[in-house]
């Protein structure tokens, strides 16, 4: 286990958000924190670590010229690569920055305890880790960003999601959640996890307890057509016509 301090750049064109950030982390004892340099752009921080690598971006997203998602994209080539976590004012980009493979994405204002969290999960993937880290769900999730708020939610709570006028629902075992993200791109990110039953609803294909005709009154489905039931809620869902073989297909699949 390397006990060392985790090196770390802070990249942000703000001078008070790096003062405020380099503060912050000067508290920081679990793991030990040492901050190396500051930049206050993309060019700047490249410069800065072709002089001296660190273990760890500290990176804003919005900035002038090459922004922060392209400069964290860049830096997946380096080897070593460093961590990255991002710190930014907004929380719509967080799909992305976990697509970069950030370990953590932070928002503004920076709360000491997130902060925390953030390092101890950089170090733990380091082996940096000298005491017990903050526990981390390893259930695979989906990320999601809920009217801001950036969201992980564990696959196997997952019960449907339903695309109304220009957002979508997402249903969980025990909550409801608006999500900005579209359904189309949803489908992509959780592949063989969800069916299709119908152009403007997805099912988590665990949460399906029967596929059968069932009476319902929902305008252009209305009257006895074929359904999803899914658990534990034990709505009805419909099915279009033009899926339902492919929801047969999915479901006979899935019981194989």
């Amino acid at each position: 286990m390397n006990d060392a301090p985790l090196s770390v750049l802070i990249v942000d064109d703000e001078p008070l958000a790096r003062m405020r950030l380099r503060s912050l982390m000067a508290d920081a004892t679990q793991p030990r924190v040492q901050v190396l340099a500051e930049a206050g752009s993309a060019a700047e921080a490249l410069h800065a670590l072709a002089r001296q690598p660190v273990d760890l971006v500290m990176l804003d997203i919005h900035m002038p010229g090459l922004d922060g998602l392209g400069l964290a994209e860049r830096l997946r080539a380096q080897q070593p690569a460093p961590a990255v976590v991002f710190v930014t004012a907004h929380a719509e980009h967080a799909l992305q920055a976990f697509e970069l493979e950030a370990t953590d994405y932070l928002t503004k204002p920076v709360r000491r305890e997130r902060l925390a969290q953030a390092l101890q999960r950089v170090a733990a993937r380091q082996g940096r880790v000298a005491v017990p880290p903050v526990p981390v769900d390893e259930r695979p999730t989906l990320v999601v960003s809920d009217r801001g708020r950036v969201l992980r939610i564990p696959l196997t709570d997952l019960v449907y999601l339903r695309a109304e006028m220009k957002y979508v629902t997402l249903r969980t075992r025990s909550h409801s959640y608006v999500l900005d993200d579209s359904l189309g791109e949803l489908e992509q990110r959780l592949g063989e996890a969800v069916i299709r039953i119908h152009r403007s609803v997805l099912v988590a294909r665990q949460a399906v307890r029967a596929l059968a005709r069932h009476p319902l009154d929902t305008g252009e489905d209305a009257g006895d057509t074929w359904a999803v039931q899914v658990e534990p809620t034990g709505e009805w869902l419909p099915v279009s016509r033009r899926q339902l073989s492919a929801v047969r297909d999915a479901l006979a699949g899935g019981a194989a």
